[in-house]
């Protein structure tokens, strides 16, 4: 079985941070988004992954040849973004025959990997939200099969959300929709919807049974970035490098401390991630995430992302600030 992990997108919401870096190379609970996809999929068994890159890629490729040498890795670029289903699309010739297990690149679930692999029918990872209507939805029947899908539906006849990962076997039905898809709606006009392929199997007689998700972090936006963060240093318990180094300094857990971290005065925590070789003296941190190879002096930061290779000195603020920024609050 292969991995698809479409990571083409511009992350827009995120922004000024993914002007200069890949969504799915932020920062989160001492990991990066990609990170915690490639250990979670590689656990399971799974060697060969594609990764559909476009917007920022090489640093993507960079990220991956670089701490994941053993596995068997391709990089298929999307150069224009026609959506999901155009992404999946353009790794048909790599995958051929064989069953995939798809995971959006910025979708984070906790859920029994294994058992998705190795199921009888195709599978949809589905969990119950509040409004569906921003997300694709699923029908399901009492046995669990799902009997529809739709993609932000105005009116919605179920409220479980497609989370972002999709294990499918009937891989040459995928690629006959997404053609067929293609063909009718014509390449530019609009998104080409991964969930509208999948409907275009069941319809055909592809069955999907669905695997509800133990929990779900929303990576997309500061806010909800700042809380998945927040929970997933809880889960993950956190790793401080260099502690015994940082002079009259208190730390508050869950905390993740990059290596070669310099830190005086200051008090980090609690829910606190800091890249590698990043410089805090005199200052408070908490609930915030801060890249690597900054300068913080004198400020005191609640709720913040903080880009990599940046600089601030000042006074108490909630900040959403990108890499290669310096700013004096004084």
């Amino acid at each position: 079985m292969k991995a698809i992990i479409p990571v083409a997108g511009a992350g827009t919401k995120l922004r000024p941070h993914t002007y200069t870096q890949p969504k799915a190379l932020i920062p989160l609970a001492g990991k990066t988004i990609l990170s915690i996809i490639i250990d979670q999929l590689n656990e399971a068994g799974i060697q060969e992954f594609v990764f559909i890159v476009g917007y920022l890629g090489e640093k993507i490729q960079d990220y991956v040849k670089i701490n994941y040498p053993d596995l068997s890795c391709h990089f298929v670029y999307q150069n224009e973004r026609y959506g999901t289903g155009h992404a999946i699309d353009l790794a048909k010739e790599i995958v051929g025959d064989d069953q995939v297990l798809i995971v959006l690149g910025d979708t984070i679930a906790e859920y029994d990997v294994k058992a998705m692999i190795e199921a009888e029918f195709s599978v949809l990872a589905v969990k119950k939200v509040d409004d569906p209507r921003n997300f694709g939805v699923a029908e399901i029947d009492e046995e669990e099969f799902i009997t529809r899908v739709v993609e932000k539906p105005a009116i919605p006849k179920s409220n479980m959300a497609l989370v972002g990962i999709y294990k499918i076997i009937e891989t040459q039905s995928l690629f006959t929709c997404l053609k067929g898809i293609m063909e009718n709606a014509g390449i530019g006009t609009d998104e080409l919807s991964l969930t509208d392929a999948i409907e275009c199997m069941i319809q055909e007689g592809a069955k999907f049974k669905s695997l509800k998700v133990n929990s779900w972090y929303d990576c997309g936006k500061k806010e909800t970035l700042l809380k998945s963060n927040a929970t997933l240093l809880k889960k993950f318990g956190g790793k401080v490098i260099g502690e015994e180094s940082f002079e009259n300094t208190i730390i508050i857990p869950p905390v993740s401390i990059g290596e070669g971290c310099d830190i005086k005065n200051s008090v980090i925590g609690p829910n606190v991630s800091i890249g590698e070789n990043t410089i805090l003296n005199y200052t408070i941190v908490r609930e915030s995430i801060i890249g690597s190879f900054s300068k913080l002096y004198d400020v005191v930061l609640d709720d913040s992302l903080i880009g990599s290779d940046t600089g601030i000195k000042g006074e108490t603020r909630s900040l959403n600030i990108g890499d290669n920024t310096d700013i004096d609050l004084g």
